[in-house]
């Protein structure tokens, strides 16, 4: 009798197991990548007619922290490539996420948690990314690899300004595939080795970010403890990854650090996703003297959809945030970040994109305003930022 309750107890203990592995990963996502349900803007035929003539790029998505299919639609989530070329997305930036903290807020966090373990562990990824930052953020860029090299021409990797190109020619036919290029949101997974940014740079890795939700040892992160400015290790890995043609973007980084980073830039910077504080006073986005800032440097601002960016989610509170960075520093300093997938709640997915054509046509912006800040300026800045110093263009 009591070998029959052990065997039972330990089926439903194998069946609990297995229910957690298969269900959890998708009911986490579900719970933290929403969309709220909130009435979308009427789209007008002049809008559909100029979108579809757009190259849209995106600068920041979490989409690859999540266990689906790149390559099919899914129900959850904001984004796939089925989504992404609804939606006439040319290139759209995937981003690593690699640790986050327990309790996470926008206001003060330690880096001595981790909510990313828990979901390595449920996603069954495998055991080196259980414990290594950096292995997380190569697992990360060969999720991507490998969706890439199964959509063959629906997809194309990009790594350099030629590749831009390529992709660029290649969307004049039907197929019209979706560039991707691979980024960090926090350089947390270099693990203290500066040397680690070329093991990210080999696979892949264009652009990244210093920090994330916490400070780190390269600087301090505008939700972190200290909120300090770089260190001399910061100001290093600055300087490295402008010379081997790496993006660097301030998102997340504290005051302090947009600052020091402004002040040393050689290159084009960019605020991958964020808001700006003159439409919403929220402390992660950007002041006016920032804004200027990235203006100085050629680079672009990158304007999100979830409340916190944008004090709604409403396409046109994103569009007064872009009118708000055109009207300060002009027009070719306004891009596309929106953080899908990146446990935002949003009104509208990929798919959708049209929805912020729109509310900038209502803004007043023309056609060619339009067009640049749907995509046109993040092209020339990511063409200008991947060219290694040195390299001849």
């Amino acid at each position: 009798m009591k070998r029959k309750i052990l065997i039972g107890l330990g089926g439903v203990l194998l069946a609990a197991i297995f229910g957690f592995f298969l269900f959890a990963p998708g009911m986490i996502e579900r719970d933290m990548n929403k969309i709220d349900g909130q009435p979308l803007i009427e789209v007008s035929d002049e809008a559909k007619a100029l979108h579809a003539t757009l190259e849209i790029v995106d600068l920041h998505s979490d989409t690859l922290l999540w266990k689906r299919d790149l390559l099919e639609r899914s129900d959850r989530g904001h984004m796939d490539l089925p989504r992404l070329r609804e939606g006439n997305v040319a290139l759209q930036v995937f981003s690593s996420v690699t640790k986050t903290p327990k309790g996470q807020n926008y206001d003060a966090n330690g880096a001595d948690t981790d909510n990313i373990t828990l979901l390595t562990f449920a996603q069954l990824q495998p055991m080196r990314t259980w414990t290594s930052l950096l292995e997380r953020s190569l697992w990360h860029a060969k999720k991507l690899e490998t969706a890439i090299e199964t959509a063959r021409f629906e997809m194309y990797q990009v790594w350099t300004p030629a590749d831009v190109d390529r992709l660029l020619k290649a969307r004049e036919d039907a197929v019209k595939p979706v560039g991707a290029l691979f980024s960090a949101e926090g350089l947390q997974s270099l693990e203290g080795n500066l040397d680690n940014l070329d093991t990210l740079y080999s696979a892949g890795m264009r652009m990244a970010g210093l920090t994330h939700f916490f400070d780190n040892d390269l600087a301090g992160s505008m939700h972190g403890l200290e909120k300090g400015g770089l260190t001399d290790k910061g100001r290093e890995a600055v300087r490295r990854m402008e010379r081997m043609g790496m993006i660097v973007d301030i998102a997340h980084c504290s005051h302090k650090c947009v600052a020091d980073i402004l002040a040393m830039a050689q290159r084009p910077v960019v605020s991958s996703h964020g808001g700006v504080q003159a439409t919403c006073k929220v402390n992660r986005n950007l002041t006016d003297e920032e804004i200027r800032g990235v203006a100085a440097t050629g680079g672009v601002v990158g304007i999100g959809y979830w409340d916190a960016a944008i004090c709604d989610t409403s396409p046109r509170a994103a569009a007064k945030a872009m009118k708000h960075v055109r009207d300060l520093v002009g027009i070719e300093h306004v891009a596309l970040g929106s953080d899908y997938d990146g446990a935002t709640t949003v009104r509208f997915d990929t798919s959708q994109l049209v929805q912020v054509t729109q509310a900038l046509i209502d803004e007043g912006f023309s056609p060619e305003e339009t067009r640049a800040a749907m995509g046109g300026n993040a092209l020339r800045v990511i063409r200008a930022g991947l060219v290694p110093q040195g390299t001849a263009q």
